[in-house]
């Protein structure tokens, strides 16, 4: 009976990976012409996939709407630490360890699509329900929630490098840019929007319909953005032989690239330094409402600040490091971290609290994109899927001991808190300054043969 359920779960999965469809013959030409013929068309359904995706994440936004919700339940930091260890390393920490199965399947869709509905976007339906169930049974509610959320989180985190992979598929090279320069701006700015309505919801629905209504309102849009990303056309080729390397070889070409590749070391530490130093993004709503007794509407227009400031980081991060690197603007998101942490410790009135958002959505909008993009200018291009697996994982290391350490100096004082964010903020942004290397400027590494 074991065996046979063993081997109906793989038929199962095989189907929703659609492992045993044929790959048809195409020559790179012919594969070229494919993705310029559906560009228009898989512009227009991810485009609305990412602003119906960004719309709804606005409503459950984990630096202001969910440290809210979560503060109605409990006062204890370790669960606001919790959720800002699931809003960071959920989504960074398993694509190393998916990464190289991802590289092995002909079609990434079936995994974004099949395998994304059940992992990512089914759980967040989870969310009102938990805030319906918070009067009468608050630690059921509390529990259902993480449950919840750490399910959407960890499962958006195994689907990444599909979706990052059928996205570099389906938009050509000269045009994915603007894609995701456009696509993040309109996201963003619907996210603004998404904001300001939720925080007129939570102020004029009485607790807890207003989180219900709030949390629905979250699981419709991101629903609707998984429709509009089921449309999208991806181009299946045969893969090449060289991706069909074993796991043994890929944990030593980690060992090989940490050994060899100094100036990547040094960003990895750096990004490591910079998750310590925003251990305290996570614990300036409760912050507020704890020390100022700011309303619920105030913490929607929060949410609005923090993402007016990451439009502005995109953009910023577009257009400087164009010209001047993204080691550049990658300072200027630490100068922008510190001004955060340091108004937030010396804070005299709540009204601080819009500009503290704001830059925060600054240092968020240029770690978004110059975080991710400088990753892919360490390597040589066929070490590039390792590279920036590496580098993501290293994130989502930061961001689960962060708010961890956050979280103990949040039960002693938030200006003790704060005040260490502004020194480990300071200390990146020297690392940054004296001891990395442009990228740009910099011989990249040979590795050479791994596992021979």
């Amino acid at each position: 009976m074991g065996l046979q359920r063993t081997a109906r779960g793989r038929q199962i999965m095989r189907l929703m990976l659609e492992l045993d469809r044929p790959i048809p013959p195409i020559s790179d030409d012919e594969l070229e012409q494919e993705v310029r013929d559906n560009y228009r068309w898989n512009f227009t359904v991810n485009l609305i996939d990412g602003a119906a995706f960004w719309f709804g994440l606005s409503f459950i936004s984990a630096t202001t709407i969910l440290p809210l919700f979560v503060s109605k339940l409990t006062t204890a930091p370790f669960w606001i630490a919790l959720l800002a260890v699931l809003s960071t390393a959920s989504w960074y920490l398993p694509q190393l360890f998916t990464a190289g199965v991802t590289e092995r399947l002909p079609r990434k869709k079936p995994v974004v699509i099949n395998v994304g509905f059940f992992t990512e976007r089914l759980p967040i339906w989870l969310l009102p329900v938990a805030a319906l169930m918070a009067p009468s049974q608050p630690t059921l509610a509390l529990l259902l929630f993480f449950f919840a959320y750490a399910w959407h989180g960890f499962g958006a985190g195994m689907i990444a490098p599909a979706w990052s992979d059928m996205i570099a598929r389906i938009f050509p090279i000269d045009r994915r840019g603007w894609f995701f320069g456009f696509s993040s701006f309109v996201g963003t700015g619907l996210g603004a929007l998404g904001a300001v309505a939720s925080g007129w919801m939570l102020a004029n629905f009485p607790y807890p319909q207003n989180f219900a209504y709030t949390f629905l309102v979250a699981a419709v849009a991101i629903t609707l953005s998984w429709v509009s990303l089921a449309l999208a056309r991806e181009p299946v080729q045969p893969l090449p032989d060289h991706v069909r390397q074993q796991s043994r070889q890929s944990w030593q070409k980690i060992r090989t690239i940490l050994r060899r590749d100094h100036n990547f070391s040094v960003f990895l530490g750096s990004r490591l330094l910079s998750n310590l130093g925003r251990m305290g993004a996570g614990f300036l709503t409760v912050a507020a409402i704890q020390q100022w007794q700011v309303s619920d509407a105030s913490v929607g227009i929060y949410t609005a600040a923090l993402l007016i400031g990451q439009t502005l980081g995109n953009l910023l991060a577009g257009v400087i490091a164009d010209r001047r690197g993204h080691k550049f603007t990658l300072e200027l998101a630490q100068w922008a971290s510190i001004l955060t942490f340091g108004m937030a410790w010396l804070a005299p009135h709540p009204d601080w609290y819009y500009a503290i958002f704001f830059l925060m959505g600054i240092v968020n909008g240029i770690a978004i994109v110059s975080g991710v993009l400088i990753v892919m200018e360490f390597s040589k291009p066929e070490d590039r899927p390792t590279y920036i697996g590496l580098g993501n994982t290293m994130t989502g290391v930061g961001g689960a001991i962060a708010p961890i350490i956050g979280g103990f100096l949040a039960v002693y004082s938030y200006d003790w808190l704060f005040l260490a964010s502004t020194l480990l903020s300071a200390a990146t942004l020297l690392l940054l300054i004296f001891v990395m290397k442009e990228p740009r400027l910099h011989k990249q590494v040979e590795l050479g043969e791994i596992g021979r």
